[in-house]
C-alpha cells in the first residue's frame, strides 16, 4: 500500500504564490509518473501537471507559464509551484502517484484565490 500526504493549500490573494507538495511513503518500490489533478465545486477532476520519473514534463494550458511541477525521487515527492494565481484557480488539488501500474491518490488540499 502506497500512502501520500499533501501539504501546501491555503488562501491567497490574486496574483500570489503556493507551493503544494505531495509525499509517498509505504511499499514503494519505484514511482513512475506523478501529477497534479485539480476539483472545483460542481466540476470534473482536470489534470494539472505531470511529471515522469525521468524529469519530462506536461501541463494543462492553464497551467503553462504560471505553475511549474517538479519531483524530488529521493524524498518520493513531487512539488506543484503556482505563480500568478487567479480566481479561477480555485479547487481542492489533488497529487495523482504511479507505482507499478497502479495509481493513487492524495487526499486533497484547498486552494482558495481571493480577488
Amino acid at each position: 500500500q502506497v500512502q501520500l500526504v499533501e501539504s501546501g493549500g491555503g488562501l491567497v490573494q490574486a496574483g500570489g504564490s503556493l507551493r503544494l507538495s505531495c509525499a509517498a511513503s509505504g511499499n514503494i518500490f519505484s514511482i513512475n509518473a506523478m501529477a497534479w489533478y485539480r476539483q472545483a465545486p460542481g466540476n470534473l477532476r482536470q489534470f494539472v501537471a505531470a511529471i515522469t520519473s525521468g524529469g519530462s514534463t506536461n501541463y494543462a494550458d492553464s497551467a503553462k507559464g504560471r505553475f511549474t511541477i517538479s519531483r524530488d525521487n529521493a524524498k518520493n515527492t513531487v512539488y506543484l509551484q503556482m505563480n500568478s494565481l487567479k480566481p479561477e484557480d480555485k479547487a481542492v488539488y489533488y497529487c495523482k502517484v504511479e507505482v507499478t501500474g497502479y495509481a493513487y491518490w492524495g487526499q486533497g488540499t484547498q486552494v482558495t484565490v481571493s480577488s
